[in-house]
Formats: C-alpha cells, structure tokens, sequence
C-alpha cells in the first residue's frame, strides 16, 4: 500500500509542476489553486508512505517520479525539446528508481 501512496503522490508532484508552469508566475487563480491542492495531497500522500518506506528511498522515488513526469509532460504536451542527452538522463533516473525499489523493504 505504502507503494501505491507513493505512486499517486508522484503522479500529483507532476500536477502541482504542470499547474505551476500554467499559473504564470501565481497571476491565473484557477492553475495556482490546483497547484496547491495537488502539492498539500502530494505532500500528505509521501508522508504517509514515509510511515512504512524509509526516507531516503520514499523521497527519492518521489522527486524521480516527479522529474521524470514532467519531463515528459514538458516534451509531450507543451512542446519542449527532448533531446538524446535529456532522454537518456530521464532513462537513467528511470533506472535509478526501478534499483531503489528493488534494493528497499515494503
């Protein structure tokens, strides 16, 4: 379960990201709102997958789920350059993250 929390908190680091990017600087409400709602859950989401993950572990899958995923959501739906040296950097935090879950407990 401490997994799955994990799992949407990152996915949420990505909403808060994207919606930031969109709030133009905190000047459009609506974007500035979800940032803070996707980040208050995201946090929560972490610390309770913290109860059972250790830290280092727990944040790092965070932030690699985080980087990762706006990475791509940076490439694939606002037209950022994905070059080969940025997708072969995204590839390795990818690798890091499956080794991290396999070398940690829960």
């Amino acid at each position: 379960m401490a997994w799955i929390l994990l799992g949407v908190a990152g996915l949420l680091e990505i909403v808060w990201a994207f919606a930031m990017k969109q709030s133009e600087g905190f000047t459009r409400m609506g974007p500035t709102a979800i940032m803070l709602i996707a980040m208050l859950a995201s946090f929560w989401l972490l610390s309770l997958a913290m109860k059972i993950l250790p830290l280092g572990t727990a944040y790092m899958v965070w932030t690699g789920i985080g980087a990762v995923g706006a990475f791509l959501v940076g490439w694939l739906v606002l037209g950022e350059e994905a070059g080969a040296m940025r997708i072969a950097a995204a590839v390795m935090i990818v690798g890091g993250l499956v080794l991290m879950k396999h070398a940690s407990p829960g």
